[in-house]
């Protein structure tokens, strides 16, 4: 038995003496106080884990309101604390409301050694674990608030962006599914961070799986968790990501990568609102808000047969895309401004700066690897720049472009498409704006969008 600390208060001298030569060796600290007056500032002193009470104090009165008073400050101040009442007199009803009242247990005077010592074991056990209880309850606490804490930001003004924040905003509060479409490295997952975080699951946790990287004999018990001896190397019992995401939301990334076989599995799962672990047929309850993510066309992957029209239906509620960063004008420079704070700082350059031969450099790009390319590109340039200017040629790009000078020949429709691409980029949107860039009439440019199927 692990040794606590006990409290004692009695207002019988010897009686004090008398437990303390008893309990000396099954507790690691114990408190004599005659005077009950003294218990509350005593429990701010220490972390006791028992305490053992009188019923009653002053003398000829015998009615144990006075122990029950100094139970409920005790509560008040100590509710993890094990209460022991003591009284000479065998009131049941007494009894009764004090364990009402949050006693773990009731002795009479004269006390059996042994049983005493057997009760306040028992209550030091409860006592422990409490507190176990708590600490992984505030273990819990934090660990969902570190893996929902915002590492990264949203950031851009452009009205492309802000439609889908718009969308964001008006989404999040509700339980639908949402399905968030886009390039590879526009922010999906951002995206299905800020819906977590403004939705009424916020307190709860966002469970995010890369389905691109599930294999096949991974998939169900990643999933759908799994019991001991389940097979080969399942040695213990563990949730999947859906028990694990149970009252908060699930991030399906890159759902477009996953096979035709396993969709049906995944379907079954969210038509069912159950799992069941491998190794066993008890089904467990689940309730999550689902988001989903792909790069992928699936319309165009029903109509091939490699995604399930019913599977589409059920995570495509609400559908949000997210537009690529060259259409999002000058939030190319509001991000490569932020990208370079972070990495001057990380790498302790604080004077570097962007000339304005390198800004138009950065903007004339399409950014084909979006956020997630731009960010690696500011990186790259601090990195390596042994100057406090860059320029145009501290900033290394892709060069399959037909604005930085490659050598490739692209196709005429190519070109148009991405002069229209650019236009509409650097016009925030603006399509009245673009055309005249471009030189066509507003409705020339929409018969090409159409016709480009952009």
């Amino acid at each position: 038995m692990s040794k606590g600390n006990i409290l004692i208060v009695d207002d019988n001298k010897s009686i004090l003496s008398t437990l303390e030569i008893l309990l000396a060796p099954e507790f690691q600290f114990i408190t004599l106080l005659s005077n009950p007056n003294l218990i509350i500032s005593e429990l701010e002193k220490k972390d006791y884990n028992i305490v053992l009470l009188d019923m009653n104090f002053k003398s000829g009165i015998n009615t144990g309101n006075e122990g029950i008073y100094w139970l409920e400050r005790i509560k008040e101040k100590r509710p993890e604390v094990s209460v022991i009442m003591m009284t000479a007199y065998g009131d049941i009803e007494l009894a009764v409301k004090s364990l009402k009242m949050g006693s773990t247990d009731f002795v009479l005077k004269p006390w059996d050694n042994q049983k005493l010592i057997a009760t306040l074991k028992a209550a030091l056990q409860l006592n422990i674990s409490k507190k176990e209880v708590t600490r992984l309850t505030e273990k819990e606490s934090s660990l969902k608030k570190e893996i929902n804490r915002e590492q990264k930001f949203i950031i851009g003004t452009s009205p492309r962006l802000m439609h889908v924040l718009n969308m964001v905003r008006k989404v999040a509060k509700t339980d639908a599914n949402i399905l968030i479409t886009g390039e590879n490295g526009t922010g999906k997952e951002l995206i299905a961070r800020e819906i977590h975080h403004l939705s009424n699951r916020a307190d709860e946790i966002l469970v995010s799986v890369d389905m691109g990287a599930l294999t096949e004999s991974l998939f169900e018990s990643e999933l759908f968790g799994n019991v001991k001896g389940a097979f080969t190397d399942a040695h213990e019992s563990r949730p999947g990501k859906f028990e694990t995401a149970n009252n908060g939301s699930l991030f399906l990334d890159e759902i477009g990568n996953l096979s035709f076989h396993l969709q049906s599995k995944l379907l079954a799962a969210i038509q069912n609102r159950q799992v069941s672990r491998i190794g066993s047929a008890q089904a467990i309850p689940i309730d999550i808000r689902l988001i989903c993510a792909t790069n992928k066309n699936l319309e165009l992957m029903v109509s091939e047969g490699l995604f399930r029209e019913d599977l589409l239906y059920r995570i495509n509620t609400i559908q949000i895309e997210v537009p690529p960063l060259r259409e999002r004008g000058n939030d190319i420079m509001i991000l490569a401004d932020f990208f370079l704070k972070k990495y001057t700082f990380k790498y302790s350059k604080p004077n570097l700066k962007i000339n304005q031969q390198a800004k138009e450099k950065l903007l004339r790009y399409q950014w084909p690897g979006n956020v997630r390319e731009l960010q690696h590109t500011i990186e790259k340039a601090v990195i390596l720049c042994d100057k406090e200017v860059l320029k145009p040629d501290d900033f290394f790009m892709q060069t399959k472009n037909i604005f930085t000078g490659n050598d490739s020949i692209p196709t005429l429709e190519e070109m148009e498409k991405q002069l229209i691409r650019r236009a509409i980029g650097q016009n925030n949107g603006n399509f009245s704006a673009a055309a005249s860039q471009l030189g066509v009439t507003r409705q020339t440019l929409y018969n090409k969008l159409r016709k480009s199927g952009q």
